[in-house]
């Protein structure tokens, strides 16, 4: 005797919902916006949600104002990218121009961490971390205290315009704006230091380029958060089109089983009364009420979908009301979802007959395949994982053992050299002594490889010698005129070392320069 029973769909309202975009009736590229109103939600993902709201939100609003006590030479700011001075700190790690390839890097380690993610979860990044995802998620919160859930927002949008509407409308907007605000004023305080810009700001001293740079952060937060929404992933966003470039059979995305939800009734027991097969859905439609994209994943997989896995809660919570066992809509790979398939369809050879996936008692046969995390570490993601891991240590190990004093040397190109009284042979040369520490150091200076030649620096009198000590001012270029004299020798001497090394013996640069003579070509 089959004990399996149908789903009573009377214990689940259903809800009037239809897909933006159905897969029966797609809509044209450019086809007029049709407003979405998501619907709030429980569960684990929805929290999961909050949680990388949060997170990251007081990562990007908070981090300007953390302090790193660098000394006195140097700003405090934790996190900064000091454009006037061409660095960039971050804590202890201060990176100079000519150290860009460390960008560079992190943006390749960027590069794969999305591979990575992508191949393993699918578009994870796109559903919990982009800044799109969380300045709408953001936004919908502040709809939703203002304007009410689905429905209430719906019958406002849809009523007419009375003193109540407008309230709301001005409220909502209103703080839209002040949240793109502090949106903009967040990204300037990266580029100077936080509490003199704010107060620069408010008084109206800060540059003016700052003042555009919040009033265009401003309006793009705005529009993009605000009105245009899931518009930004499906129209102007390039990841939704790359994305199948990165996705394999094993790859985990959301999945409506349909193996075990079709056929699909709202009136399952007494379909089932009549000999009919009846799968798990209801047709609630509650995974398209709380879809941000305004889809239906029953129709598949869709470029517009961003895993958000926010209908995995709605159907769950659905499941859960009847009596039957969650995952109806879950994270599946393909290689899950198409062995299930098969034996719910005979492998192909029948529809979906829900009696071929569970036993009388309702549970599911032996062969259907469930998730298992293992699949995770595949080939593919291990490849991906591999040369992110590398390039960070070799980021990390570059960066431990670099120096922080470099010396760069120019030639003087007219004249070339100087012929003085004695027969002596004069070449001029521009030293930029780099001391990239946020402190003063007391550097020497060094001349070898060339015998019976000496220095002068005129900013430090008139003395000739083959060392001089210097003082390096504290992260910055200490810029040098030196004069290097050789006596007549008869050797074909074209080469020599300037050499400096500071006086703790911590650190230590050298440069081959060139010694320029008559008859030398140059």
């Amino acid at each position: 005797m089959n004990l399996y029973t149908a789903p009573d769909p009377k214990l689940v309202e259903r809800v009037n919902a239809e897909p933006v975009n159905a897969r029966l009736n797609r809509q044209p590229l450019y086809a007029a916006r049709k407003k979405v109103f998501p619907k709030r939600v429980q569960g684990h993902f929805r929290r999961f949600k909050w949680i990388v709201m949060l997170i990251t939100l007081a990562i990007y609003y908070l981090a300007p104002w953390i302090r790193w006590d660098r000394g006195p030479y140097a700003s405090d700011q934790a996190i900064l990218i000091d454009l006037s001075s061409r660095r960039f700190f971050f804590f202890f790690i201060e990176i100079w121009p000519q150290e860009f390839y460390y960008v560079a890097g992190l943006l390749v380690m960027a590069g794969f961490g999305l591979f990575l993610v992508t191949s393993a979860v699918g578009r994870a990044w796109c559903g919990y971390a982009c800044p799109q995802t969380v300045w709408v998620d953001l936004f919908l919160v502040v709809e939703r205290v203002i304007e009410g859930d689905r429905n209430a927002r719906m019958k406002l949008d849809a009523g007419p315009w009375t003193f109540d509407k407008l309230r709301k409308r001005l409220l909502k907007h209103a703080t839209w704006l002040v949240i793109g605000v502090l949106t903009g004023g967040a990204w300037v305080f990266y580029f100077a230091d936080a509490p003199t810009l704010v107060k620069g700001l408010f008084t109206g001293q800060a540059p003016a380029v700052a003042y555009a740079t919040v009033a265009i952060l401003t309006s793009t937060t705005y529009v993009f958060g605000g009105l245009l929404r899931e518009q930004v992933c499906t129209y102007m966003c390039p990841w939704p089109r790359i994305q199948g470039a990165m996705l394999d059979e094993n790859s985990l995305v959301v999945t409506y089983n349909d193996w075990r939800g079709e056929q699909r009734s709202r009136h399952a027991k007494k379909t089932q009364a009549e000999g009919q097969a009846v799968g798990d859905c209801v047709d609630c439609n509650a995974c398209v009420a709380v879809c941000p994209m305004g889809i239906d994943i029953r129709d598949g997989q869709q470029m517009e979908c961003i895993t958000c896995a926010l209908c995995i809660d709605a159907c769950d919570n659905v499941m859960d009301k009847i009596g039957k066992p969650r995952g109806l809509i879950a994270y599946a790979t393909l290689s899950e979802y198409a062995s299930n398939m098969n034996i719910a369809t005979d492998a192909g050879r029948t529809p979906v007959q829900p009696a071929r996936v569970r036993n009388p008692d309702g549970s599911f046969v032996d062969g259907i395949r469930h998730f298992n995390w293992r699949i995770i570490f595949r080939p593919r993601v291990v490849f991906y994982a591999g040369v992110w891991t590398c390039i960070g240590i070799a980021m990390l190990v570059h960066l431990s053992m670099r120096e922080r004093l470099e010396l760069n040397v120019v030639h003087d190109r007219n004249p070339q050299y100087v012929l003085e009284s004695d027969g002596s042979i004069r070449n001029g040369y521009t030293l930029r002594v780099l001391n990239m520490v946020p402190k003063p150091r007391t550097i020497e200076l060094t001349l070898s490889g060339i015998d019976g030649a000496t220095m002068r620096i005129p900013e430090l009198g008139k003395e000739e010698g083959r060392r001089f000590t210097i003082d390096a001012a504290p992260d910055a270029a200490t810029t040098l005129k030196v004069f290097v004299t050789r006596k007549p020798t008869g050797d074909a001497i074209n080469e020599f070392l300037f050499s400096i090394e500071d006086a703790g013996h911590a650190d230590r640069a050298t440069y081959r320069a060139a010694f320029n003579a008559p008859g030398d070509v140059r």
